[in-house]
């Protein structure tokens, strides 16, 4: 990073996230795959910023449009923390505001350990059953639950148990061929972490620490986020 944009950066620690420091080039909503939805691109979303209307961004659809895969941020020439901007928006925004079901999958997971509310008793069985199906392909198969000494501990993502249970059998698939020792766990196993999605920072830290506590309770070498 050129060190004139560095201590640029040293001067205007700001909310706007270094917003000030665009040239308004329009590099950034150049290769950003979402510029024109609602008439509106990356760089208005910066120079909004800058003028004080952080308010209207934040209770405008673009910073949920935005699928912050980084590629304004990347082209930057001034090092503009876009993202970072963005999300802020996305966290300000007030939680019963937040688009479609987002806020309400944060909640279910703080409050059951995953985004749909699939009961602990209820994704034992599927765990079961599907490893009893998939036993008779290969001889021997279980999933293995919270066991200990495991080298990887695997995350799911709730919409396979809920939706889709069969997709689960490709990882098992892999990891019984390569003889690895892993495990998921009977509780806090959801590997999809919407905080990170919606901008609500204490939500996120809290479920990635339930996810870290089982690691190291576990005492796994790897942690698997097929997500």
């Amino acid at each position: 990073m050129d060190p004139l944009v560095l201590s640029k950066r040293e001067k205007h620690k700001l909310a706007t996230q270094f917003a000030d420091l665009c040239l308004t080039c329009g590099t950034c909503a150049g290769g950003c795959p979402v510029t024109g939805v609602d008439d509106m691109d990356v760089r208005k979303a910066v120079r909004m910023v800058v003028l004080g209307l952080e308010q209207e961004l934040v209770d405008s659809r673009f910073p949920w449009v935005c699928t912050l895969c980084g590629r304004c941020e990347y082209a930057c020439p001034m090092g503009v923390d876009i993202l970072a901007m963005l999300r802020s928006a996305r966290g300000k925004r007030a939680r019963d505001k937040v688009p479609g079901v987002l806020h309400k999958g944060v909640a279910m997971c703080l409050k059951t350990g995953n985004n749909v509310g699939i009961p602990k008793d209820d994704f034992l069985f599927l765990l079961e059953d599907l490893a009893a199906e998939l036993s008779e392909e290969l001889p021997g198969f279980t999933v293995p639950v919270d066991k200990k000494g495991a080298k990887i501990l695997i995350t799911v993502n709730s919409k396979e148990p809920f939706g889709e249970p069969d997709d689960m059998k490709y990882w098992w698939k892999i990891l019984y061929a390569a003889n690895e020792s892993w495990t998921t766990t009977s509780e806090n196993w959801e590997g999809v972490n919407w905080g990170l999605f919606t901008g609500d920072d204490e939500s996120m830290k809290e479920i990635v620490g339930r996810i870290v506590e089982n690691y190291k309770k576990l005492e796994c070498e790897y942690l698997l986020l097929p997500e």
